[in-house]
């Protein structure tokens, strides 16, 4: 493990990384402990008690929060006909067919950000798939990336709709906001990523869905959340 600087050290101590801190002080800390001099991110990391090996557990989903996430989202989709128009009216990045798929083929053309597409075109979008698959920027029906209904689904990510998926350890990274939010707009996003994720529990797992949440800052330690709090915000 690379050695901490002094700057991270000396905020590590603000915290007690044994005790479990109510949402508010959680919040709290982490604005607090941040110090790069730029506009960092604001992360959760969700611990779920699920088995992704299995269908049913590999929790997938997308949540729009509601003060967005704080980056500007270059948005690509793949479409034709009046799908076009819609998609580029709704404020779309980059919109096309044939000749976007083949310049990312050719040209390693990666200059967006997430990518939607309407059913007809998957079959041209499908043979990107060792492309964009890795990078998490395949289109899926799960997340609302494959639609006819385009103008939303873009509208929708411009707005801060935020895709996830849990890990090969059942953890869920998503960011959450900047340190610029403040306290109350980071709380509010972080409660309805909470929602999100506690609508999508499988019935088939077993024991403690959520066993732990760490909120965090780009370059600053983590501060655990006590997980009873994650249930009561989002009730």
């Amino acid at each position: 493990m690379p050695k901490r600087g002094k700057k991270y050290r000396k905020v590590k101590e603000l915290i007690d990384s044994a005790k479990r801190y109510t949402l508010d002080e959680a919040v709290d800390l982490v604005l607090k402990t941040h110090y790069a001099n730029f506009d960092e991110s604001v992360d959760a990391a969700v611990v779920l008690g699920v088995d992704p090996r299995k269908a049913d557990q590999n929790i997938r989903g997308s949540v729009v929060l509601p003060h967005g996430t704080g980056r500007e989202v270059k948005v690509l989709v793949f479409a034709k006909g009046e799908k076009v128009k819609e998609a580029e009216e709704a404020g779309a990045d980059y919109v096309g067919g044939e000749e976007l798929a083949e310049k990312i083929q050719k040209e390693g053309w990666l200059d967006f950000d997430r990518v939607v597409a309407t059913p007809d075109m998957m079959g041209v979008v499908g043979k990107l798939g060792k492309i964009l698959g890795p990078r998490g920027l395949m289109p899926n029906a799960k997340t609302g990336t494959v639609t006819f209904d385009v103008a939303k689904a873009v509208k929708d990510i411009k707005a801060g709709k935020v895709d996830f998926r849990v890990d090969k350890a059942g953890v869920l990274h998503v960011p959450i906001g900047r340190v610029s939010f403040g306290k109350d707009k980071i709380k509010e996003n972080f409660s309805t990523l909470a929602e999100t994720v506690l609508r999508l529990k499988p019935s088939s797992a077993k024991g403690a869905y959520v066993k732990s949440v760490t909120l965090s800052t780009t370059m600053g330690p983590g501060v655990k959340v006590d997980t009873g709090e994650f249930r009561q915000v989002a009730a």
